[in-house]
């Protein structure tokens, strides 16, 4: 009986596939995230919004980004599976889960609850202005706090549902699976690590996201899927927003 790709036997899991080379990867990041930018403006020049003020936007515009984000990427991904890969998306991004993959819970909750506040701890008495409790959490308390009604769902689904698979994707499924392919696994986890964290565009967060990123990427280096490293960051989104929403 064939085993369902979510559960394969022990050592079957495909690791040992073909990784896409890193300029492949490169170029499928830089193009989605240049496709998503041009998109994000364009609705926000069409609805009268070009002139957004951060924490104020309109309540449909999480929505209406994230799907402007996420569609060139699972385009873009799903194009080089085809051209570069088996054909097999949930092969050649290592999508899979075993039972073992729920430690990713207690990861996620000790990630949210401990390490962001010991890595800010230091920059908190550097810079006590810039990295304030406050100001860490700014910017998910202002989407709590402009989500109400059927939006309070739309912001669950996309910060704890759609952004840990499609980031897990694209950062640990393609760019540091293919960095691996070149360097050390250390070394791809470091540099897929400090990207994700730039990425984000938030200096206040910078510490926490950065070492959450080396946890989410040891969690792939160590198993070769993406199975803990998506339940650790969908836990670590829930427990932050739970923070936000009770505090």
């Amino acid at each position: 009986m064939n085993q369902a790709p979510w559960a394969p036997p022990y050592g079957q899991e495909p690791a040992g596939l073909k990784k896409f080379p890193i300029k492949v990867a490169i170029f499928t990041w830089s193009a989605s995230y240049g496709v998503a930018l041009v998109i994000s403006s364009a609705i926000l020049v069409a609805t009268g919004n070009s002139e957004l003020v951060v924490g104020k936007e309109p309540k449909w515009f999480l929505g209406v980004s994230a799907l402007a984000l996420w569609l060139p990427f699972m385009i873009g991904l799903n194009l080089i599976s085809k051209k570069f890969g088996s054909g097999v998306f949930w092969k050649d991004y290592f999508l899979i889960f075993r039972k073992i993959d729920l430690w990713g819970v207690p990861i996620g909750i000790a990630s949210q609850l401990l390490l962001v506040g010991l890595v800010t701890w230091p920059f908190r008495l550097a810079f006590p202005e810039k990295f304030a409790p406050e100001l860490v959490e700014k910017r998910a308390r202002d989407l709590f706090d402009n989500a109400t009604g059927g939006w309070l769902i739309v912001l669950i689904v996309v910060v704890v549902i759609g952004a840990p698979l499609v980031e897990e994707l694209v950062y640990r499924g393609l760019i540091q699976s293919s960095l691996d392919g070149r360097f050390s696994g250390i070394v791809a986890m470091v540099i897929t690590a400090v990207w994700f964290a730039v990425v984000h565009l938030q200096i206040v967060e910078f510490p926490g996201l950065l070492a959450f990123a080396l946890v989410l990427g040891y969690c792939f280096h160590r198993t070769s899927r993406l199975g803990m490293s998506i339940v650790a960051h969908i836990t670590f989104n829930a427990t932050g927003l739970l923070l936000v929403s009770t505090l």
